[in-house]
């Protein structure tokens, strides 16, 4: 056979060249076909926002908090109750309003006996363990707010040496405890909420972390917001539960209303400046009384018959007036410079309360007609907040999901990172505190 002709050959060499060509051809075009839509949904992807739905936050575990165990001296004897030695007594009602004010040391040991809280386990936020190696922080049960009521609240009073003497003895057991040698103390949580608490050694304790009512007697050096924790009062008026009233702006007669003593110090006496001014006036309920049974009485019918509470500040820039107030829906009008309130981390206290400066409240007329134009539709957004609000500072044995006890503990809880970082840097610093 003879060789083949060059047309045949070309002709061959362009045959396989299509073959080589066509698939090539193909993948182009096909790829190409659907770069458009690529291309759109990597921009459709870049240009996509969050989901607005927030998932809600996984609960935390509750704060294992290790209760010392100290002999009933330091906390119920001093109740003077009867059953005082047979397990842990209910707060006494017939206990006065200056005590039970002040009783929240009683209340966060309460929430930490063994069986509080049952049935309610899953809104606790504090529970006790055993094992002090367990802890995240170490609770001491001293009732040293109920200590400086009962053993003589002059300090000229012979009776403040059994006071003074707890305070000695309390701070030996904490000095020889290898949990409060190993933090400085710093992991420890003290109630001292009223402000002449633990007042001869307090300053032996101040690192540790600090229950109070406000800063108006501490130092800065002893107390702040950075470590401590800011509680309310325990009221001490009954809480309004029924209050549903079709026209709860008319049913509310006073327009203002005070109960209290007039007489007070340091910042407290604006409130003898208050009385010259308001006393007398439209609308008004200004009154000079003490915390006894038959005041609490009288101020519970005038706060639940008015629209707004006068919170001026007393010895120190807090009072139990303000939760009070809360607990019955009357709207407070804060006059207080220095004020520090409770939880406000998570409560915005504008959207229920009124704030005026000391200069504004001692202008003539100026906190009335402030009041007096607010609008009703405003006062029952108000009056609604406070009834969404006031389970916040309700203190009951055993504990409910966010009331009182567990927001403190919640705050404590919130206070440890910073604790922490403290005991930490501490082990390892051959100078403390350096910076400074």
């Amino acid at each position: 056979m003879g060789a083949p002709g060059s047309r045949a050959l070309a002709a061959g060499a362009a045959f396989l060249l299509l073959l080589v060509a066509l698939p090539s051809a193909f993948l182009y075009l096909t790829s190409s076909a659907a770069a458009a839509p690529a291309a759109a949904s990597r921009s459709a992807l870049l240009n996509l926002r969050p989901f607005s739905a927030k998932c809600p936050p996984a609960a935390a575990p509750p704060l294992r908090v290790f209760m010392y165990d100290l002999p009933p001296r330091f906390h119920v004897a001093m109740m003077a109750s009867d059953n005082a030695t047979s397990g842990f007594p209910a707060w006494p009602p017939s206990s006065g309003g200056i005590r039970r004010q002040h009783s929240v040391e009683y209340w966060m040991m309460a929430s930490l006996l063994d069986g509080a809280g049952a049935g309610s386990a899953e809104g606790r936020e504090a529970v006790r363990v055993r094992d002090p190696d367990d802890a995240e922080a170490f609770f001491v049960p001293f009732f040293s707010s109920l200590s400086f009521n009962v053993h003589g609240r002059n300090m000229t009073d012979p009776d403040t040496k059994a006071d003074r003497l707890l305070q000695v003895e309390l701070m030996d057991i904490l000095w020889k405890s290898k949990y409060w040698q190993r933090s400085g103390g710093r992991d420890h949580v003290i109630p001292m909420h009223h402000p002449n608490a633990f007042r001869f050694l307090r300053d032996m304790v101040n690192a540790s972390i600090l229950i109070v009512a406000d800063f108006g007697r501490y130092s800065k050096e002893l107390a702040s917001l950075r470590k401590d924790v800011v509680a309310p009062y325990v009221h001490v008026v009954n809480s309004f539960l029924d209050d549903d009233p079709p026209d709860p702006f008319d049913a509310r007669s006073t327009l203002l209303f005070f109960r209290g003593r007039t007489v007070r110090k340091d910042e407290g006496k604006i409130r003898g400046k208050l009385a010259k001014i308001l006393k007398g006036k439209d609308g008004v309920r200004f009154e000079n009384s003490f915390a006894t049974g038959e005041g609490i009485k009288t101020s519970t019918e005038g706060m639940r018959s008015s629209k707004f509470c006068l919170h001026p500040a007393g010895d120190t820039p807090s009072s139990c007036r303000l939760f009070d107030a809360i607990v019955s829906h009357c709207v407070p009008v804060i006059v207080s410079t220095r004020i520090e309130l409770p939880f406000e981390d998570e409560i915005d206290y504008s959207e229920f309360s009124l704030f005026f400066s000391v200069e504004e409240a001692l202008k003539p007329d100026y906190l009335l007609n402030q009041l007096r134009q607010i609008p009703k539709k405003k006062w029952i957004e108000m009056w609604s907040k406070l009834k969404n609000v006031s389970h916040y500072y309700e203190f009951q044995h055993p504990p409910r999901k966010d009331d009182a006890v567990n927001m403190i503990w919640r705050q404590v809880r919130h206070k440890l990172p910073a604790v922490n970082l403290a005991i930490h840097r501490n082990r390892r610093l051959k100078v403390p505190d350096w910076w400074g």
